[in-house]
């Protein structure tokens, strides 16, 4: 019902920047809360942020707070991570998800591939 592709990885010196994308298709997407998860190799998949259907209410991992940013845009059927301030801790698999909601990733139904963003140290 709902299909996610993320782009926007890749490799950045420490305190570098990315802007990470989903583009959603299927159904109505200003309905549905969207979030962004990481997962590093070996460990749980961790909530990073998520942004309300209208945009209005967001939610940021701690150690996210100040240095990431989701925003979306309902005309293009997407949203956005931009990272700020990168550190080598934020290595991981990021995933964007729709169809659920609070920061439990088996809440969410629907998920992206993944982008890898890898930080150098």
């Amino acid at each position: 019902q709902v299909q996610l592709v993320e782009s926007g990885g890749g490799l950045v010196p420490a305190g570098g920047s990315l802007r990470l994308s989903c583009t959603a298709s299927g159904r109505t997407f200003s309905n549905y809360i969207m979030a962004w998860f990481r997962q590093a190799p070996g460990l749980e998949r961790e909530f990073v942020s998520s942004i309300s259907g209208s945009g209005t209410s967001t939610d940021y991992l701690d150690s996210a707070k100040g240095r990431f940013t989701i925003s979306r845009d309902n005309v293009k059927n997407m949203v956005y991570l931009q990272m700020n301030s990168l550190e080598a801790e934020d290595t991981a698999v990021y995933y964007c998800a729709a169809g659920g909601f609070g920061r439990a990733a088996r809440r969410y139904q629907y998920w992206g591939q993944g982008t890898q963003v890898t930080v150098s140290s």
